[in-house]
């Protein structure tokens, strides 16, 4: 596995004028970040949907949508994917995904009461989020969770628990919060979150609660850290930021917010057709960039249309190669021949 240590920002390659007949109210040069995209854990959520479809049939039931991409969903719908948000939706007997942003305890044991086949795509690296609120809470430890309130994942995270979990979002909130005590008091954050806005916050739980105990591994996730840091590299080289994603993705979110922040205007868009010409007047240098929840094709879409309102060449910045990829369940996964394997095959061992 690659090593996903990140980006420090760099001077991006000397740029030249723009080329003759191009005028300076068009964009000439496309300057694509890396890393972008879709990261490991949301294409094992949509490669767990797709492959219970290829089991098991249309229609595969999916709490939530799946990771939040537009594109993603409608293209999962099609294939015969039904989105719900309440189980009592869910017919007895089917097959029921739940999203990559993780589900509550109650979720969970309310899907086993009414007998669904489950399959979890929840990322594995909100799955150790919970296995670290689960394990510090039978010490008997309290939790500050920073995350976003009603984001899935937040959601998710705080339902681990009946009680003793207090959510902050900003520096604010954390001169809010009462814990019972503070002896045992430890940290998580969402996955999503910008990293410097999470340092902030996590720094401002320190000051007033100093025995707090931090996470073992940092919860923001790789993926989120390195597109954070990527953007960091080109923001500053670019007249316009471009962040393709959808209105719901957390991660996407913060890219464009990071790039404002640096000073460069920056917009989000779902789609290509969401571009305006107005936005790349005067601008030569366009920025690029894709949330990890948004596909490559909506990239490339988005590409074209800008070299339509004249851009004539596309540069690839430097980056960090990201070849992580998370296992899928046990009862998903294919043999040489491309079957999937049942739980309890003999083959299993012999084909992972």
């Amino acid at each position: 596995m690659t090593s996903t240590s990140h980006l420090s920002p760099a001077t991006l390659p000397g740029t030249s004028a723009a080329p003759s007949g191009i005028t300076a109210r068009q964009p000439h040069e496309i300057v694509l970040a890396e890393p972008r995209g879709f990261c490991a854990g949301v294409d094992r959520a949509i490669e767990i949907v797709e492959r219970a479809l290829t089991k098991f049939g249309a229609p595969i039931y999916v709490r939530h949508e799946i990771v939040h991409n537009t594109y993603v969903v409608n293209d999962l719908k099609e294939k015969g994917a039904i989105f719900i948000e309440e189980l009592s939706d869910v017919p007895p007997g089917a097959t029921l995904v739940f999203s990559a942003h993780g589900v509550s305890k109650a979720i969970q044991l309310e899907a086993e009461r009414r007998g669904f086949q489950v399959f979890d795509a929840t990322c594995p690296l909100v799955t150790k989020v919970h296995v670290e609120v689960a394990k510090l809470h039978k010490e008997g430890f309290e939790f500050i969770m920073i995350g976003h309130k009603g984001h899935p994942e937040v959601e998710g995270t705080m339902g681990q628990l009946d009680s003793g979990i207090h959510l902050v979002e900003d520096v604010a909130d954390v001169a809010r919060i009462s814990p019972l005590q503070t002896e045992r008091l430890a940290v998580v954050t969402q996955t999503t979150l910008s990293v410097d806005d999470a340092a902030e916050i996590t720094a401002a739980v320190k000051t007033r609660f100093p025995s707090v105990r931090s996470p073992k591994l940092q919860d923001i996730c790789y993926a989120t850290q390195n597109r954070q840091d990527a953007i960091k590299v080109l923001s500053p080289q670019v007249d316009i930021v471009i962040v393709v994603g959808s209105p719901t993705s957390s991660n996407s979110n913060r890219l464009r917010e990071l790039a404002a922040k640096l000073g460069t205007e920056a917009y989000m868009v779902d789609d290509a057709s969401e571009l305006q010409e107005a936005w790349f007047e005067g601008k030569s240098r366009v920025g690029l960039t894709a949330g990890a929840s948004a596909p490559e094709v909506l990239v490339r879409q988005v590409i074209d249309r800008i070299k339509a309102l004249g851009a004539v060449s596309v540069r690839k910045m430097e980056g960090i190669e990201e070849t992580i990829k998370f296992p899928l369940p046990k009862g998903l996964k294919l043999d040489a021949f491309g079957h999937t394997l049942e739980m309890g095959d003999s083959r299993l061992h012999q084909a992972t």
